[in-house]
């Protein structure tokens, strides 16, 4: 490969007795990487081009006249033919390249105004808008982590999707149940449609078996109480409903992955900094690190500083994945999105592989969970 880069010169030479021209050629130790006689007084010769002037120091009577060039040189001179049409492909995959790359559209899906605004304003402050370039999917990842530590009573789940040039943003908001101190009566019904498990009910009569179905606000606790077909009290029906119920999820997964963890270690030094370079003053030097610099002297004549800085040693993790290994990492990352969804009392019955896409580097996989989940809501009986 290298070989064919080099540059070469195609020459025509003329004259009387050219063998004696290729012997000289040859005497100075100069290639010739092809030779085609026309006839007794002419030939075609290849040679590299940094052998050209010693052939014309040495060319004498004998004409010489130069055909074509190779290697470097031809993609030079290719180059500087197709100059304006080089410049409008550049500038056309530039454009191209900006065009794919910014994100044109978001689009939060949720029925509360309040949520919008609020996640509207979050994505804004961390770098997500419209007419911006999109983020890589370790950046979003970092943002739905931070806007849900944010607000832990606010959002349950969070979902940022890129689909081209628009992001799909899916929220899910915590619903908190205050405690109830009043007695106001009531009925426990299904907060989500499902099989029953188990119902444990200290007040009120139990109205579904377990493995009955029941669908999003079915009474599964009367807080009436009921005597000969006649309500004769009601009470403030109290107790738990766990149910089987199912999701389907969507997951990406990055077939090139890099990430850098902080590991916990941390040290203060003194550093001398000279033009760009640095010269740490300790013997324990972190290879990965995360800096923050102060400035306790510094010269305004010489390029010097003398800097206390405190450095966070991190690790670098740099991941490139077979398909494979992306199908097991977004697996696991499916089973982990749902877990951290669920309580103590709460747990995946079993789950499953359904498809998955690729899609530019990235993979998405379709995964089935049966979750074993407390669907207990409360009803005020009129």
């Amino acid at each position: 490969m290298i070989e064919k880069l080099k540059s070469k010169v195609s020459l025509t030479i003329e004259g009387h007795n050219i063998n004696r021209f290729i012997n000289k050629l040859t005497k100075r130790k100069i290639e010739i990487l092809s030779l085609k006689y026309k006839n007794r007084n002419t030939v075609n010769i290849l040679i590299y081009k940094k052998d050209l002037e010693t052939v014309y120091k040495l060319k004498s009577i004998y004409q010489i006249t130069e055909n074509s060039v190779y290697g470097i040189l031809k993609i030079k001179e290719n180059i500087k033919l197709n100059t304006h049409l080089i410049i409008i492909i550049l500038i056309s995959l530039s454009l191209f390249f900006v065009l794919i790359n910014t994100v044109f559209d978001i689009e939060i899906i949720h029925s509360s105004k309040d949520v919008r605004t609020l996640l509207k304003n979050e994505l804004e402050e961390n770098g997500i808008r419209k007419f911006t370039f999109r983020k890589t999917y370790n950046e979003l990842e970092k943002i739905k982590e931070k806007i849900i530590d944010k607000y832990p009573d606010k959002i349950e789940w969070l979902e940022i999707e890129r689909k081209g040039t628009k992001y799909t943003v899916k929220v899910e908001e915590r619903k908190i149940n205050k405690k109830d101190e009043s007695n106001t009566p009531r009925n426990i019904i299904a907060k989500k449609s499902g099989i029953i498990k188990k119902v444990l009910a200290e007040k009120g009569d139990i109205v579904k078996d377990k493995d009955d179905y029941v669908q999003k606000g079915d009474l599964v606790v009367n807080g009436e109480i009921i005597f000969n077909e006649e309500t004769k009290g009601k009470v403030k029906a109290e107790g738990k409903v766990y149910a089987e119920v199912w999701y389907v999820t969507k997951t990406e997964y990055p077939f090139a992955y890099f990430e850098e963890k902080d590991t916990g270690k941390s040290q203060n030094i003194y550093k001398i900094k000279f033009l760009n370079k640095d010269f740490e003053l300790t013997f324990n030097k972190y290879k990965t690190k995360k800096e923050n610099e102060q400035i306790l002297l510094k010269n305004n004549i010489l390029p010097i500083k003398f800097i206390k800085t405190k450095q966070r040693e991190t690790k670098k993790i740099n991941q490139v994945l077979t398909f494979e290994q992306a199908l097991t990492k977004a697996e696991n990352l499916s089973i982990k999105k749902i877990e951290d969804k669920l309580s103590k009392d709460e747990y995946i019955i079993r789950s499953k592989y359904l498809k998955s896409t690729v899609k530019e580097s990235i993979v998405e996989v379709e995964m089935f969970f049966a979750v074993y989940e407390d669907i207990t809501d409360y009803k005020e009986i009129e």
